[in-house]
């Protein structure tokens, strides 16, 4: 079983605007939500794949009762701990002559609903994998995902970490299986401007050292690149096509990567899966779908 957890999944309220004007009453020309938080978005690719999986967190609240509405109806399984007080938060944003965004704190997590998920840690088994994914609550300890980890130490589980800086950092030392910096946290890491192959090499090379098995340097427009255990180098190029939306394009690639992993065991099949579902993302409103992921997939090869 995969394992997606969002420490703090959202709504994410996606307003149009001709233009945004700040001081005076603005009006949409059209509006949408959508499911948010970076390991949701992992389930709900992977949902796409035809990959069973398994949504882990927090809920609370109208919002929480609606993202987990919105999972079971897309036919994906969660297993949420709901929350006492507060609710789920929302995001708001706002797409205009320029993209910007609001991004807000959510409910309180107590320690002891911190612990009711570390119960539900406990029962991975050997053989699945767990993608942890985004940031951390102010109300959750900073080492929460070292919490997790050592949980799981002792058993052969797949781990899977998509955050930045030293979140990703001390979480090396348990050797996930994969990790996708971009180009700008790989400056923000290693404190130096990241520009050509050799750099990012560099960087990849040094996150293995500290503990990583696989590393996706995701590059934008470029394409990515895979550095792998086996000590070989991928590349995988992109689709060019109007770019609609870049939330969720990098939880696109990672869930496409697990999902070509675990069909085939092939790191440029991986890699191509994970791109695909990537550039598909970015061309589409929302999360991409089957269809647009297996378009692209062709059109990369």
């Amino acid at each position: 079983m995969i394992y997606t957890l969002t420490l703090n999944p959202s709504i994410d309220y996606v307003v149009h605007l001709d233009s945004f004007i700040s001081g005076i009453t603005n009006r949409t020309t059209s509006e949408e939500y959508y499911i948010g938080g970076k390991g949701i978005n992992v389930s709900c690719i992977l949902s796409e794949l035809s990959v069973e999986n398994t949504a882990l967190g927090f809920t609370a609240g109208f919002t929480g009762e609606a993202i987990e509405k919105g999972l079971k109806e897309k036919g994906i399984r969660s297993d949420f701990i709901r929350l006492k007080e507060g609710i789920s938060r929302i995001n708001i944003k706002v797409k205009a002559d320029k993209e910007s965004e609001i991004n807000c704190q959510g409910p309180h997590i107590t320690d002891e609903e911190f612990d009711r998920l570390l119960a539900k840690i406990d029962m991975i088994s050997d053989g699945d994998t767990i993608v942890l994914a985004g940031s951390i609550p102010k109300t959750v300890s900073d080492d929460a995902y070292e919490i997790i980890l050592r949980r799981l130490k002792e058993k052969n589980v797949r781990i899977v970490v998509d955050a930045t800086k030293k979140l990703l950092l001390n979480c090396l030392s348990y050797k996930p299986f994969l990790i996708k910096p971009n180009r700008q946290e790989l400056s923000e890491i290693f404190g130096r401007e990241v520009n050509d192959e050799k750099d990012i090499a560099e960087c990849a090379g040094e996150l293995m050292k500290q503990g990583a098995r696989n590393v996706i340097v995701s590059l934008g427009g470029e394409g990515a690149v895979l550095f792998a255990e086996d000590g070989k180098t991928y590349h995988c190029g992109v689709v060019k096509e109007k770019v609609l939306n870049t939330v969720g394009s990098g939880d696109s690639m990672v869930a496409g990567f697990i999902a070509g992993y675990e069909k085939s065991g092939d790191y440029a099949y991986a890699l191509r899966l994970g791109a695909a579902c990537g550039n598909a993302t970015a061309f589409s409103d929302g999360l991409a779908a089957k269809e647009k992921i297996s378009e692209i997939f062709e059109r990369l090869g």
